[in-house]
């Protein structure tokens, strides 16, 4: 499950400031979510990948945290990522 750079620089200028910030909260909650569907779709095909699970489990606890900061930092910023990608029903 390797992105190309294209790839990237599609999800970082959609939901980033830019192709080339890598860094800003939004570009890299977006970049997690994407992993994480991927490994969500891995594991339900291959449900004794525990090297897989955990790696999920990681990325998921990355993204929390960079999600609770948006809160403290913006809340209109974390409401905006949220809707745009879904997160909350």
């Amino acid at each position: 499950m390797y992105l190309d750079q294209k790839e990237k620089e599609d999800i970082f200028t959609k939901h980033g400031k830019g192709a080339k910030d890598t860094g800003s909260a939004e570009g890299q909650i977006a970049l997690f979510t994407y992993r994480i569907n991927h490994l969500t779709g891995h594991l339900k095909k291959n449900r004794k990948d525990y090297n897989t699970e955990r790696s999920l489990v990681k990325l998921v606890g990355k993204r929390r945290s960079l999600l609770d900061y948006l809160t403290k930092k913006d809340v209109l910023r974390y409401r905006a990522i949220v809707k745009e990608l879904g997160l909350r029903k």
